[in-house]
């Protein structure tokens, strides 16, 4: 929502790009910092009421935020209004529980193809902002929170894992953060989620300043990253499904790494001195393409977000609560933080491609983290598992 009301917002309080990032990126936090209780609670209360809970509660502060008029009003707001993000750790389990072990990459995925409406938010708010002013967006999407919870609670099944087991006390809980394995999951999810989300409230205010496109345009064009970022999640879970979530987050990184280097190529001029005198060049990415690569970039996060709670449903089958909460905090508190780096790299650069040119490098860092960690022992590259199994990958 603040990727497109933050536009106005900071014309009407004459906010820096810094601030701006700050912004849109605190209800992000929160959404953080509540998934790994929310997780935990999912475990021993049922999704069923938690979630509830969450879109009832949710909608109180969305509807006041339509009345602040300060910074410090959005952001503590925002920090109330945040909490519907950590929904991720609630639905994710909760859906996990009614399908066997083989077909839960899908499910999860097609749950996580709701951030769909994030590209819904780049056509709905945009219209709700021309025609009534950017106040009218929050209140709008309070009712629609009202009623997606009434929907929800007439039409959801209890969940079947609800309380199952002698309930574990926190420490037990956080026990599992001992394992290596939820760390690394924890890296992956920041990039791919965490970047998934920086950029659907970053790229409007990338695209008007950029190519100089109005508002609506800006939010329509940005839609093309934040629409394959949510509807191709459940394709994600599928592929997870057949082919393993370790071969599908390996190949989805190759593919955001070169996207992203590409993206962070900034608009440049120079001059070539020719026997024939100076001659002079530019090189820039046209809309069309810069879109395209965006379109990429969205859908190898989609299935990236998918596989990385694969590898939680088959890692850890009985704590899937606890550790959705883990992965997905981590990767909100990188949706949290990539914003406000993001505009305090282009306050210091004044570069815009600088926000692709910091994700291109914590990509190449997963990169890494995966091939010494998992490529050498599995068979990602084509290679009959007694190959690797024998000698790893060559």
């Amino acid at each position: 929502m603040f990727g497109v009301t933050g536009i106005p917002i900071r014309a009407q309080l004459d906010l820096t790009l810094t601030q701006l990032g700050l912004l849109t990126a605190t209800p992000v936090l929160s959404g953080a910092l509540f998934r790994l209780p929310l997780g935990i609670w999912t475990d021993r209360f049922g999704g069923r009421i938690i979630m509830l809970l969450l879109l009832v509660g949710s909608a109180v502060p969305l509807w006041i935020s339509s009345y602040a008029t300060s910074l410090w009003q959005f952001l503590l707001l925002g920090l109330a209004l945040g909490l519907v993000g950590a929904a991720f750790s609630v639905g994710t389990p909760y859906v996990a529980r009614f399908f066997p072990q083989e077909k839960r990459g899908f499910a999860m995925g097609f749950f996580g193809a709701g951030t769909t409406g994030a590209a819904l938010n780049m056509f709905v708010a945009p219209f709700l902002v021309s025609h009534y002013g950017w106040q009218a967006v929050p209140r709008v999407y309070a009712v629609v929170l009202l009623v997606t919870a009434a929907l929800f609670w007439i039409f959801s099944a209890p969940d079947p894992g609800a309380g199952a087991g002698k309930p574990r006390s926190i420490r037990q809980e956080l026990a599992v953060l001992r394992d290596p394995r939820v760390w690394k999951y924890c890296q992956y999810y920041s990039i791919v989620f965490g970047g998934f989300t920086a950029l659907s409230v970053w790229m409007p205010q990338y695209f008007k300043s950029e190519y100089g496109f109005s508002i609506a345009q800006a939010s329509l064009l940005a839609a093309c990253f934040s629409l394959p970022g949510g509807t191709l999640r459940a394709v994600g879970g599928w592929l997870s499904d057949r082919y393993g979530a370790h071969r599908v987050t390996w190949w989805v990184q190759w593919a955001a790494w070169i996207a992203l280097f590409l993206l962070s190529y900034p608009r440049t001029d120079f001059v070539v001195h020719t026997i024939r005198g100076p001659a002079s060049f530019g090189i820039a990415l046209p809309p069309w393409f810069f879109t395209g690569l965006l379109m990429v970039l969205g859908a190898a996060f989609a299935c990236g977000m998918a596989s990385t709670f694969k590898f939680v449903a088959d890692d850890f089958p009985e704590r899937m609560g606890a550790v959705s909460g883990i992965v997905g905090m981590a990767g909100g508190l990188g949706g949290f933080l990539l914003p406000i780096m993001f505009g305090a790299i282009l306050d210091w650069l004044g570069v815009n491609s600088s926000c692709f040119m910091l994700l291109y490098g914590i990509t190449w860092v997963s990169l890494i983290l995966n091939y010494l960690t998992g490529v050498r022992r599995a068979p990602v590259m084509g290679e009959p598992a007694e190959e690797v199994a024998a000698g790893g990958l060559r």
